[in-house]
Order: structure tokens, then C-alpha cells, then sequence
């Protein structure tokens, strides 16, 4: 099949040329910058980047979700547990529990979220 027939399921990325994926998002003071890659009903990708000092709050996810860090650290709480993630790390966090995220210095992730199918 060739590119320009297919259905494309990424979105918000060129096809068919290497990328460095954090440079496709830029950190803004005072805000969380997101770009989704995909959304469909069984998994999520998104980019994000947070300013040191910026936050996710607290909030669970119907699906398990997958942080990959590109650039930077931060703090990510699952549950009780704090965690300390830089570049180069992965941390996992399950479904239904309650997690946030804390840039200590100008951060970058890519997060996967999968999500269980619908019976």
C-alpha cells in the first residue's frame, strides 16, 4: 500500500521521515503544551511538555498508561508513591489509580495510554 492510500491512524505527524519527537513540542510558562499522535477507542498518544513548577493534578484513567520521558525531570506520584523519572526512564501506571505529575525542571514525555475493549 502506498502512503497516500492508506487511513491514517497517527495524526499531527509528517509520514516517512525521522523525527526527534520532543522538538515537536515547545515548553510555555504557565502552561501544559499537548499534541495527540492518536486517539482511538482502544489507546491514546500524546506529546506533552510542562514548564518547571508545572503540574498535572491528581486524576485517575480508564486505561493503563505508560510515560516515557524525553527530556528533563519530574515527579510523578502513583497512588501513595512518589517516583523521580529523567530522560531516558519509563514509568507505568495502572488504570483506576489515582496519579499526577510535577516538572522539577522543563519536561517532555511521550504518554501511551491502552485502554481495555469494549465486551
Amino acid at each position: 500500500m502506498t502512503l497516500n492510500m492508506r487511513t491514517e491512524l497517527l495524526k499531527n505527524i509528517p509520514f516517512a521521515q525521522a523525527l526527534e519527537l520532543a522538538a515537536l513540542v515547545d515548553c510555555e510558562p504557565g502552561r501544559v503544551v499537548s499534541r495527540t499522535l492518536a486517539q482511538q477507542p482502544a489507546a491514546n498518544v500524546t506529546l506533552f511538555s510542562l514548564a518547571a513548577g508545572e503540574g498535572i493534578s491528581a486524576h485517575t484513567s480508564p486505561g493503563d498508561a505508560l510515560v516515557l520521558v524525553l527530556e528533563g525531570r519530574a515527579r510523578v506520584t502513583i497512588g501513595d508513591a512518589a517516583h523521580d523519572v529523567g530522560a531516558g526512564q519509563a514509568i507505568a501506571m495502572p488504570a483506576g489509580v489515582p496519579h499526577a505529575l510535577d516538572a522539577e525542571e522543563p519536561f517532555k514525555m511521550l504518554l501511551v495510554v491502552v485502554k481495555p475493549q469494549a465486551a
